[in-house]
């Protein structure tokens, strides 16, 4: 049963809220179909609740969200939905741009961006610089994007650095290739949610997932609420987070911080 948005984890201590939140937002086209719509019906109504969605992350002091917009794999989708798609990340640009900017959030866009028109090429470069002082929410925005394509395009920057005589082999390391992947900057995502009852990761942020809590749900996005996000923040209040620890030494490193 859905707990009331405003009181749904009223009480939570504020370590147990995620830090950082990834979200892939999925259902849209069922949701039009279900409804006899075209599938752009549900993109456009998937639209809103990324705003509703921002909106109370923000409020609940979320400090980075992100979230799944067009993978690389999405480019393989029928061309008029490409097109729509392309139209309706464009228009939306346009016109949240300036709200998020007054709202204190940080736009941040991660992908193979030079696959995008050379006009939303622009669009993403200018609303980056319009928020890129703000010091609120980090909205993160994966667009033309895949967890294969990150890891790789940091593989291929190292070993660049390796020919140039920058690094050397043996430097190449977990912790020097994480800091390469996209968001390196971020702390690595505490909460990942999925939308629309599928169970799978679909190539996103493969690498930064490694110690995530998932959380799977029917809802579809268009649907998904800020009850439905207390909800998943209250699952993963509940759960232990061991990072390859047993449970003794977590508690041990819990009580030596009271």
């Amino acid at each position: 049963m859905r707990r009331d948005t405003a009181a749904g984890v009223q009480g939570q201590a504020a370590r147990s809220l995620p830090e950082h939140v990834a979200i892939i937002m999925d259902g849209n086209g069922r949701w039009a179909r279900g409804r006899g719509m075209a599938r752009h019906a549900g993109h456009r109504a998937g639209a809103k609740t990324v705003r509703k969605i921002v909106e109370y992350c923000g409020q609940r002091g979320i400090h980075a969200l992100t979230l799944f917009a067009f993978s690389s794999e999405n480019w393989r989708r029928p061309r008029t939905e490409v097109r729509v798609l392309m139209e309706l990340f464009l228009s939306t640009l346009d016109r949240e741009s300036e709200r998020l900017h007054r709202n204190n959030v940080r736009l941040r866009f991660m992908g193979a961006r030079e696959d995008f028109p050379r006009r939303l090429q622009q669009r993403l470069l200018e609303a980056e610089r319009l928020t890129r002082d703000n010091s609120g929410l980090q909205l993160n925005i994966a667009a033309s994007y895949g967890g294969r394509w990150d890891i790789s395009s940091a593989a291929r920057r190292l070993a660049e650095a390796v020919q140039a005589g920058a690094l050397r082999p043996e430097e190449i390391t977990p912790e020097r290739l994480g800091q390469e992947v996209c968001l390196a900057e971020l702390p690595e995502p505490d909460l990942f949610i999925r939308t629309g009852g599928e169970r799978r990761i679909s190539n996103f942020m493969l690498w930064q997932l490694a110690y995530t809590e998932l959380y799977f749900t029917p809802v579809l996005w268009p649907d998904f609420t800020p009850a439905d996000l207390d909800e998943a923040f209250s699952d993963f209040a509940g759960r232990e987070r061991r990072f390859g620890q047993t449970s003794e030494q977590v508690e041990g490193r819990e009580s030596g911080r009271a």
